[in-house]
């Protein structure tokens, strides 16, 4: 079994200072609602971390693009790169609800031997194993955050836990997110279910007004490990 690999969602260079101390092993950047951040921020967060930093590729609020977006989230993820980012996270849908393959593509073409996430956009689509099927060819595609349904994990995880335990694609690209809370930890890791994101569960409060508290990461490295653990003794 391999490590888990625990991701956290910071906006700000404030935030990183808790989410190192607290354990974290990879950051996931974006900027307000969830869109791309300028470079600036880019630069100012990964100036303040070794930690590799992902960011994300999105210029409006739906799950499509144009051909015209494409050529500036390219030229953003050149200048996202060139600030010290490791990797970049973007989701595309076709008109149909199902994964955009070709777009997709297209960005992670674009982007050779860059890795990136799938974001929650899977969790719109109509059929999600069927989904990651469709990406399961995808170049560079290091995991896919999902929440099992648009409502959070309150409402998907019994259908995620489900596809994961049944299905080692799944398990080792899912990246739960959207929700996570502590009790559903142990039940992913023992579906082999390796990386996983918190958001405002490592904020006092649960608010985005507060920032990333290194007690609160500190506090979801150790459940991790503590569920790794226990996984490895079973098995063993």
């Amino acid at each position: 079994m391999g490590p888990a690999l625990l991701e956290v969602a910071v906006q700000d260079p404030r935030d990183v200072p808790g989410a190192q101390e607290g354990g974290a092993d990879r950051l996931h950047l974006s900027g307000p609602e969830g869109m791309s951040p300028e470079p600036a921020l880019v630069s100012a967060v990964c100036r303040e971390t070794e930690l590799p930093v992902f960011v994300v590729l999105c210029l409006n609020d739906t799950w499509s693009t144009t051909g015209g977006e494409m050529t500036r989230l390219v030229g953003l993820a050149g200048d996202y790169l060139g600030s010290g980012a490791t990797g970049v996270s973007f989701g595309f849908l076709d008109a149909d609800l199902e994964v955009d393959t070709e777009t997709c593509a297209y960005l992670a073409g674009q982007l050779p031997h860059v890795p990136w996430t799938f974001g929650r956009a899977i969790d719109d689509t109509l059929d999600l194993r069927r989904s990651w099927r469709r990406l399961a060819d995808l170049p560079g595609l290091v995991a896919v955050c999902s929440a099992g349904s648009p409502r959070g994990l309150e409402v998907g995880y019994d259908e995620l836990l489900d596809l994961a335990a049944a299905d080692p694609l799944v398990a080792r690209t899912l990246m739960p997110g959207g929700g996570l809370v502590a009790e559903q930890v142990p039940w992913f890791v023992r579906a082999g279910v390796r990386q996983f994101r918190i958001d405002r569960q490592a904020r006092p409060g649960a608010s985005y007004k507060a920032y990333v508290d290194a007690a609160h990461v500190r506090s979801w490295r150790l459940l991790l490990d503590d569920a790794l653990e226990r996984a490895q003794r079973t098995a063993g």
